[in-house]
């Protein structure tokens, strides 16, 4: 963090446990936030074990509303319907919520903030913020550079997901089933409707009577929060791929005014957080491989889409590690500007019995 240094800070990590709650203890640490107590808080079946925190071990606390009292930043990573238990509860108590689950993201007037597009509209929030879905995340920063400088009529998006955004339990089945195949053992599936090593599964989250998945209606959705573009057309295919970090995307853009796909290198260069990895003549493009661990959005195979009239289409190829930029990274990101605007709500220390209903 840039500027004065402010005030230590006591933060909650709900999830902790999980592999994106983790991760946001990690860059945490990472970044240097001002932290002067941390509390790791998570299921009541998880308390009392330990994790590491900034080269000491941290005892994990159940996640109650009472775990709230004097927290100033609370990142949520502990699923929905905790988000909606918990979230409101420690908001009451002057805690602000940065929320990484699906439940406040297009709730009205709940910020959905993704750090490098529209940071402002964090001053809006009341005490729960909410940060978007990990396809949704690596998305926006390009599309909101070909939106300043050429406008958007239509964005096609298709999705090939890592298993890491379903959690430990899909890491463990794709390795599982790999080595099975290898052993000339039948791949048995658990955590996903089929086997998901060398496969490719178009379902991700749950059906829609509209067709789409909720995955692929959250990138439509949140796009057009974020980017405050309520009629901005979209429409997305989200895939499971068998990989186990990182998720890429192939993007089709139609533009208002014609863009050159050199002009569009140079936007997306511009952005805080994006590579330019544009060689197809050498083999190089973003990879999944090269892209897990790293904090940045990859952007290649940056080329005219020659089905839009008018040089008004682009074809792009997106990559982002979803665990650190596409959930945890981000996260932190917004606490950082929360504290470096003094956007951060003072703590409450009053007792849970004095908090109104």
């Amino acid at each position: 963090m840039s500027g004065h240094s402010p005030r230590p800070l006591t933060v909650a990590v709900v999830g902790a446990t999980g592999v994106v709650g983790r991760m946001m203890t990690t860059v945490l640490v990472e970044r240097g936030f001002p932290i002067g107590e941390v509390r790791l808080l998570a299921s009541a079946r998880s308390a009392g074990t330990t994790l590491p925190f900034a080269g000491r071990q941290v005892e994990v606390q159940e996640a109650t509303p009472e775990a709230f009292d004097g927290v100033d930043i609370a990142l949520f990573s502990a699923g929905g319907a905790t988000s909606r238990d918990l979230a409101p509860q420690a908001a009451a108590r002057g805690c602000t919520v940065i929320d990484n689950s699906s439940a406040w993201r297009m709730e009205p007037g709940i910020p959905l903030v993704v750090s490098q597009v529209n940071p402002d509209d964090l001053r809006a929030h009341e005490g729960i913020i909410a940060n978007p879905n990990c396809s949704t995340m690596q998305l926006v920063p390009p599309l909101m550079a070909l939106r300043d400088a050429a406008g958007l009529e239509r964005v096609v998006v298709d999705t090939y997901q890592a298993v890491s955004g379903t959690g430990g339990k899909a890491i463990a089945e794709l390795e599982t089933q790999v080595r099975a195949h290898v052993a000339g053992m039948p791949p048995e599936p658990h955590v996903y409707p089929h086997p998901i090593a060398f496969n490719a599964l178009p379902e991700i989250d749950v059906f829609l009577e509209n067709g789409y998945t909720k995955e692929e209606w959250k990138v439509v959705t949140e796009s057009r929060k974020i980017l405050h573009l309520p009629d901005l057309r979209v429409s997305c295919t989200a895939v499971r791929v068998p990989v186990f970090m990182s998720h890429s995307e192939a993007v089709h853009v139609e533009t208002r005014e014609p863009i050159t796909p050199d002009r569009a290198r140079e936007l997306f260069a511009a952005v805080p957080g994006v590579v330019v990895r544009d060689d197809p003549a050498a083999h190089v493009y973003p990879l999944a491989t090269e892209a897990a661990g790293s904090d940045a959005i990859y952007v290649g195979r940056v080329r005219t889409d020659l089905s839009v009239p008018d040089g008004r289409g682009l074809a792009l190829w997106i990559v982002s590690d979803n665990i650190r930029k596409g959930a945890a990274t981000n996260a932190v990101e917004l606490a950082e500007l929360l504290v470096e605007r003094g956007w951060v709500r003072a703590a409450s220390r009053r007792p849970a019995e004095a908090l109104p209903a």
